[in-house]
C-alpha cells in the first residue's frame, strides 16, 4: 500500500576527502515514495573499493561532495509509491545504488529491485551483490573459461577475488591467488594455491604453478604490473582488469590511470597472439538499454544467491559493524587486514 506515514533515515555523510572519522552522520525526513519507488529499510550494506576510492576523490566517476556513500544494499520494502505493486512491501531485496546505500532507509527505484531467497541472511546477501554479480560476469560472461582451465585471481582474500575463485572451483576451473601470507590459509581453504603478492617474484612464483600459462587472469590492481598479467596468459587466454588499485594513492585526475588502462587493453588486442584483454565495467549498456542490463544484472544475482542458499559458495564476510560505527568499517576494510568484504548492519 501507499505510505502516509513520516521515515526518518539515518545517514552517514562523506563531506569530502576526509579521514574515515571525518565521515558525518545526520537524521533527515525521507519523502514518500514517487511514482514507481520504494521505501527500502536497509538490512545489509557494506564497504567496497569504490567507497574508498570516492574518499580520497579517485573514483573514475566521483560524485560531488557531499554525498551518502553505498554501492549497494540489501532491504525489507517498508512503503510503495503510485504505480508500485503494494506486495512488496514487507519483502526482501537487493538493489545497487552506487550511491546513497549508508543509510538506514533509502528510496530505490522499484525496477532495480532483485529478489533475495528468504533462506539467504541479508548480510551473506549484502556480501555478494555487487562482488557475485561481477565476479560471475568475468568469470562466465566475459573470460567463458571452461572447466579444467587455469586461472590467476589477483586479491583472491578480497570481496571479489574470493567470489570469483569459488565461483571457478564450482565449474571444476583450478585457481592460482595471490594475497598477504596471513590470508594463504583462507585462500587455500577456498580452493586456490595462494601466492604472496609482496614477493618480489611473484609473477615468477606464479609461472611456476602454471608453466604452459594460464586461460585467464583477473587483475583489479592495474598499474605497471598489468603488463606482467598479460604475459602470464597462454594463447586463447584472457585478461580482464576490473580496477587500478595500484593508483589509489596517486595525486592527480582520478580518470587518468583508467585512461591509460584503456588505451594499454586496446593495443593487446590488435597483437595477432590470439590473447584478448578485457576491461569490466559494472555499468556497461545500462545507458543504452537499461531494462536489458538490469535483466542481465537480476539474472546473474539469482544465479550466484542460489549457490549460497545451496552451500556451494560461502559468503565471506570480514566483519558486520553498526550503521552509526560506519567510520569503523571504513577503517577496517581499508586497513588491508581482513578477508572478504566488511558489512554494514542497523544499529540494534
Amino acid at each position: 500500500m501507499n505510505s502516509t506515514l513520516t521515515t526518518f533515515a539515518t545517514e552517514i555523510v562523506l563531506p569530502g576527502t576526509v579521514e574515515p572519522d571525518g565521515l558525518e552522520l545526520r537524521t533527515r525526513e525521507l519523502q514518500a515514495p514517487a511514482q514507481s519507488q520504494v521505501v527500502l529499510r536497509m538490512d545489509a550494506t557494506g564497504v567496497s573499493f569504490a567507497e574508498q576510492q570516492m574518499r580520497r576523490r579517485k573514483y573514475y566517476d566521483q560524485p560531488p561532495f557531499p554525498f551518502v556513500p553505498g554501492y549497494d544494499v540489501v532491504g525489507t520494502v517498508t512503503a510503495v509509491g503510485p504505480g508500485v505493486d503494494t506486495a512488496l512491501a514487507g519483502r526482501r531485496f537487493a538493489a545497487v545504488t552506487k550511491t546513497g546505500a549508508w543509510a538506514s532507509h533509502l528510496l530505490v527505484d522499484a525496477a532495480d529491485l532483485m529478489p533475495v531467497p528468504d533462506e539467504v541472511g541479508a548480510a551473506a546477501a549484502e556480501t555478494v551483490v555487487v562482488n557475485g554479480i561481477t565476479a560471475w560476469q568475468m568469470l562466465h560472461r566475459i573470460a567463458e573459461v571452461r572447466s579444467g582451465g587455469t586461472i590467476v585471481v589477483l586479491g583472491a582474500n578480497g570481496g571479489v577475488g574470493s567470489t570469483v575463485v569459488q565461483l571457478a572451483r564450482h565449474a571444476g576451473i583450478t585457481v592460482i591467488g595471490t594475497a598477504s601470507a596471513r590470508h594463504h590459509a583462507t585462500v587455500r581453504e577456498l580452493g586456490a594455491a595462494p601466492v604472496d603478492y609482496r614477493d618480489p617474484d611473484m609473477y615468477g612464483r606464479i609461472r611456476e604453478l602454471a608453466p604452459d600459462g594460464v586461460d585467464a587472469v583477473f587483475d583489479h590492481v592495474g598499474g605497471a604490473g598489468v603488463e606482467r598479467s598479460w604475459r602470464l596468459l597462454r594463447r586463447g587466454g584472457t585478461l580482464v582488469s576490473y580496477g587500478t588499485a595500484a593508483t589509489k594513492d596517486e595525486a592527480g585526475n582520478s580518470q587518468l590511470p583508467v585512461l591509460k588502462l584503456f588505451a594499454r587493453l586496446a593495443a593487446w588486442n590488435t597483437l595477432p597472439n590470439g590473447r584478448s584483454a578485457h576491461f569490466y565495467n559494472f555499468w556497461a549498456g545500462k545507458r543504452r538499454c537499461r531494462a536489458g542490463w538490469q535483466r542481465r544484472m537480476t539474472e546473474d544475482l539469482a544465479q550466484v544467491l542460489r549457490l549460497v542458499a545451496d552451500g556451494a559458495l560461502t559468503p565471506q564476510i570480514a566483519a558486520e559493524i553498526p550503521l552509526s560505527k560506519t567510520a569503523s568499517a571504513l577503517t577496517l576494510a581499508e586497513s588491508r587486514t581482513v578477508a572478504g568484504k566488511v558489512v554494514i548492519v542497523p544499529d540494534a
